[in-house]
């Protein structure tokens, strides 16, 4: 039988970060590149998953390679962004700061006339 930890694993953290555990769908394959999941969740779900910049989709990502690490085998993680989620889309260019923060040079004019 394959040793299938990795998406034991990834089923129960998923569960315990979504609101709607019965939404989610696994798929694991593999091949010679190595394992592939890939996961499915509600659409309402997926800013859980992902995370604030993508951190917690980073870390379960980091958590499978070291589970798959143990059992001699290359693990890759795929979200399926359903359609309807509600991970926000930004507009272009919104990753310059926000219009109500200063740059230092607009903060070291200040300064000048204290």
């Amino acid at each position: 039988m394959e040793n299938d930890a990795d998406k034991v694993f990834l089923e129960y953290v998923v569960k315990a970060l979504v609101d709607n555990p019965n939404d989610i769908k696994i798929d694991r394959t593999v091949d010679e590149m190595g394992v592939l999941i890939t996961l499915t969740v509600n659409p309402a779900d997926m800013g859980k998953i992902i995370g604030r910049m993508g951190n917690t989709a980073k870390a379960i990502r980091t958590l499978l390679r070291i589970i798959g690490m143990k059992n001699n085998a290359r693990v890759n993680l795929k979200i399926n962004e359903p359609e309807g989620s509600t991970r926000p889309e930004r507009p272009m260019g919104s990753a310059s700061a926000p219009s109500s923060l200063k740059t230092v040079d607009q903060a070291m004019e200040d300064l000048k006339g204290i």
